[in-house]
């Protein structure tokens, strides 16, 4: 069989035990740079969102489609001793172990990180959990939309006089992800230089908590929590969307001198010279007067008239646009963010590409998202000498 896998992390097996989202994304972004992904479902079931849909593919739920490419499934159920046993070796394989179960989970069956360090030091292990594995919450389990809710992000998202929201991705499970990987390339590189894995914990609590930034920065100088504020930026004044004559876009004026080359840009050079305005701290305290002549000046014209002049003259930019249309960009195409692979029940599936482009040793999409338990069989017999009447007995015994 070809091996088609290519990137930095060619050479590398991950051991996958995740499921749901934030475990998945991690383990995408390690398959795309190149690792070997062997993401081990339930027997009979699979991973949770399998089942989650519509919509469904011939049988797929697109959501596990969406999280999957660049893996192969083995099902096993490792709670018996024959299932431990397959996963030991399956570990003693394994460069990364990557796990989301409430803490303590693992460690009660045998495989927690303790446990595997001592008998395989060179193995990277990663947890990634609602609320790390340390602290007095660290028991409870984290849901995304609870930890956007508990993490502040909901308090500072949706109308200033609306209620709070939830972002329309799963942000906190994503970012969770992102950090993760991120923690195990750094976990390898280290191991390179000192010969030793270590545990990689990530907390999904932590991962929305860090994306606060100049959020928990304002809370940090003035001692008060920012608060909801629609589309509005709190610090940056033009920043956010504005009705033109058919449609909402977006305008990003990020300092004084693109202030300045926007009056030149709209016709009212006489806002530049106003004291008023002057300056972005002059324009955050004269908000609500600068938002009202701004909302007249852009009603005169559609919104794809503004945006023609202004990114003519380097004015940041953009429509608020749907879905349908990011994915029909063909500034994304030629990027290959969306990239099509062959499903073996669903045809051709379309699936979102990796954004990081690296020049010399790049990534890909390579595969498509597996079946339930399609490499079972050969992950026992080609990588772990189990013989095919081992694995005939392993799958009578309900254990794959």
């Amino acid at each position: 069989m070809t091996d088609l896998r290519r990137g930095p992390l060619v050479g590398v097996t991950v051991l996958d035990l995740t499921r749901v989202l934030s475990g998945p994304y991690c383990t995408m972004l390690l398959a795309d740079m190149g690792a070997r992904v062997i993401k081990v479902e339930q027997p009979g079931k699979g991973d949770d969102t399998r089942a989650w849909g519509p919509p469904f593919l011939d049988g797929e739920s697109a959501y596990f489609l969406s999280i999957n490419r660049n893996k192969e499934s083995v099902t096993l159920d490792f709670k018996p001793p024959e299932g431990r046993l397959v996963l030991e070796r399956l570990v003693a394989a394994a460069d990364v172990l990557v796990e989301n179960f409430r803490p303590g989970t693992l460690d009660r069956v045998g495989f927690g990180y303790e446990q595997l360090a001592a008998r395989f030091p060179r193995l990277v292990y990663c947890s990634v959990s609602g609320f790390g594995h340390t602290g007095p919450r660290r028991d409870r389990a984290g849901y995304d939309a609870v930890i956007q809710a508990e993490g502040g992000l909901m308090s500072i998202t949706g109308g200033a006089d609306g209620p709070p929201y939830r972002l329309g991705v799963a942000i906190a499970d994503i970012v969770a992800g992102m950090f993760a990987a991120q923690g195990i390339s750094l976990a390898l590189f280290h191991r390179e230089r000192a010969g030793r894995g270590q545990h990689v914990d990530v907390g999904m609590l932590d991962s929305v908590a860090a994306l606060l930034t100049y959020q928990a920065s304002i809370f940090f100088a003035t001692g008060s929590s920012p608060t909801r504020m629609g589309n509005r930026h709190p610090t940056i004044v033009p920043y956010e969307t504005f009705p033109a004559q058919n449609g909402e876009f977006v305008l990003a004026v990020g300092n004084d001198d693109l202030w300045r080359r926007f009056c030149r840009t709209v016709d009212r050079e006489d806002l530049a010279t106003d004291p008023r305005f002057g300056t972005n701290q002059d324009r955050v305290g004269a908000y609500d007067e600068l938002r009202r002549i701004l909302t007249g000046l852009f009603s005169t014209r559609t919104r794809e008239a503004w945006i023609e002049l202004l990114t003519a003259a380097g004015i940041p930019c953009g429509s608020v646009r749907e879905v349908a249309d990011v994915l029909n960009d063909p500034h994304l195409m030629a990027r290959e963010m969306v990239r099509e692979v062959l499903h073996p029940t669903a045809g051709a599936v379309k699936v979102l590409g990796t954004p990081v482009k690296l020049s010399g040793s790049p990534g890909r999409v390579h595969s498509s998202p597996p079946l339930l338990g399609q490499h079972t069989d050969q992950v026992l017999t080609r990588d772990l000498g189990f013989s095919p009447q081992d694995v005939e007995r392993l799958r009578a015994q309900g254990v794959i």
